[in-house]
């Protein structure tokens, strides 16, 4: 394909290997939004040459590459059972060697929070929400047998703040949402106010393009289920990092959210797929 800046987006295949019947891939290119090379993972099910399938887009949270969830999360099996392309990014950029971008884990390297940067300094960089939205979507539409008709999107932890605010603003790219202990109110947690303050500065209208429960107040669009799990045992819970009942008790009739407190489970990958299969069962209902 081609990007909107009309240079031509070649995929580089780094590896693949057969898994439940379809290929787990690995695929690097030059992001023309990022201004860097990066990777993502994509799970082609068996069954992919005869027909478009429906895809989920993952979306990974801090730290995280697109290694963690290929490697540690076993979803390869609930996509091959249900025939779902599985499509995860990395978290930011990588590579491109802004001065401080290294000195945090909730800030630079590995801590992308899925906007796109106001703030000079980050700016040329730091436009994950470009990527995901117009990039990266257009590239899969285009190179992997996907139906476009039947795309989801969810996530986990910065991910999964991602996903709602993502899924919500773009209904028409995306049927079905979920996530796993989403920052839902990153305005008011410390790490949201990181990260915006960085990324964006001090203009709140900003902050609220990218705050999922802000942006659920004046969601207008196709009625839309969400799935979302919280365990009761993830300490960034309990510090009032995720806020998950902020984004529940927003009154939109448009909205109908399945909130799932998961009795002592933390907010790690042991959290993640035990839960995985259900959320398959979900976004499969919906696409």
């Amino acid at each position: 394909m081609t990007s909107a800046a009309g240079a031509a987006i070649e995929l580089k295949e780094i590896s693949s290997a057969k898994c439940f019947g379809g290929l787990q891939k690995v695929y690097e290119f030059y992001s023309n939004e990022l201004k860097s090379n990066t990777k993502f993972g994509a799970y082609i099910p068996e069954g992919a040459q005869n027909k478009k399938l429906p895809a989920l887009f993952y979306l990974s949270g801090l730290t995280c590459t697109e290694a963690n969830f290929i490697e540690k999360s076993g979803f390869q099996r609930y996509a091959a059972e249900h025939k779902i392309i599985v499509i995860n990014p990395d978290t930011s950029p990588r590579g491109v060697k802004i001065e401080g971008d290294d000195e945090s884990y909730d800030f630079g390297t590995g801590a992308g929070f899925y906007l796109d940067a106001t703030v000079t300094k980050w700016s040329e960089n730091y436009r994950m929400y470009s990527y995901i939205v117009k990039e990266l979507t257009g590239i899969v539409f285009s190179q992997l047998p996907v139906d476009q008709k039947r795309v989801g999107i969810f996530g986990h932890s910065m991910g999964g703040s991602g996903a709602l605010s993502i899924g919500l603003k773009h209904p028409e790219i995306f049927r079905s949402i979920s996530a796993f202990a989403p920052i839902c109110n990153p305005m008011n947690c410390q790490w949201g106010q990181k990260a915006f303050t960085g990324y964006l500065a001090d203009d709140q209208s900003k902050w609220k393009e990218y705050d999922a429960t802000e942006i659920a107040k004046k969601y207008d669009g196709p009625e839309r289920e969400i799935l979302l799990d919280q365990g009761t045992a993830d300490k960034f819970y309990h510090e009032k990092q995720l806020l998950p009942e902020n984004f529940v008790e927003v009154q939109n009739s448009k909205i109908k959210v399945h909130f799932e407190k998961r009795e002592g489970y933390d907010h790690g990958y042991f959290f993640i797929s035990t839960f995985l299969g259900e959320h398959f069962k979900f976004h499969s209902k919906h696409l």
